[in-house]
């Protein structure tokens, strides 16, 4: 996959434009508020397979079920269902590349029950944001989707996620564009399922970004064609 960079700076925008994205940020939580609330009574549940089954070997990759989350990480996700589990690329015991899967998927979405960016989780966990972009993926079909790119730090160790939200067979990396479709799909199909995914690595000591990037994105083109088996279009 061979990505096309979108670069966005993660220097403090003017206090002026913060309030204008709180404002926009309130109204759209407003209007998902309504329009899901308007149409849950109606809502379809759409079938497909639970994340257990999720595949621990991927072409090479095995995978490693991590703990479970504590409560207070449930509370702020929403409660969703989720898959957490490291992978390993390793052949022998010289080790291989290693990534971290999350998968969280909503069968309905309420206020408080919806996807947000994990770049919130990180912060809170006292990692510092030391850069954050937006590149262009290919799907195996073809098709191009934006994710953001998200480098964390703290007590010299680095860290590289890459992550996006799934919605009635889009993939899209903002959180406004999210909810739009949220309110958008509850009118206009009755369904409010979607799910977040985040793919993280270790930037290793002497490694670029540029090189722990290509590691998780080989292992994003191996599981991308197992999505549709449990999120639904």
């Amino acid at each position: 996959m061979n990505p096309v960079v979108e670069r966005r700076s993660v220097t403090p925008a003017a206090a002026g434009a913060w309030s204008s994205r709180f404002l926009v940020a309130g109204a759209l939580m407003f209007a998902t508020a309504i329009g899901v609330q308007l149409h849950s009574q109606n809502e379809i549940s759409m079938p497909r397979e639970a994340l257990t089954s999720f595949p621990t070997q991927i072409d090479g990759w095995s995978g490693t079920d991590a703990p479970p989350l504590d409560q207070e990480s449930l509370e702020i996700l929403g409660h969703p269902e989720y898959l957490l589990r490291d992978y390993d690329s390793k052949k022998d015991e010289s080790g291989g590349e290693k990534v971290e899967l999350f998968i969280a998927y909503y069968p309905t979405q309420k206020v408080g029950e919806t996807p947000h960016t994990p770049a919130h989780c990180l912060l809170g966990a006292g990692w510092t944001p030391t850069s954050r972009e937006v590149i262009r993926v290919t799907d195996p079909d073809g098709t191009r989707f934006p994710v953001n790119r998200f480098i964390v730090s703290k007590n010299g160790e680095q860290q590289l996620a890459l992550y996006w939200f799934e919605t009635q067979g889009r993939r899209v990396a903002s959180e406004y564009r999210l909810k739009y479709y949220l309110v958008s799909d509850a009118i206009r199909t009755h369904r409010s399922d979607g799910a977040l995914i985040r793919v993280m690595t270790q930037i290793n000591q002497g490694e670029s970004s540029e090189a722990a990037q290509a590691r998780a994105m080989r292992f994003v083109s191996k599981f991308l064609p197992l999505l549709n088996n449990y999120i639904p279009k």
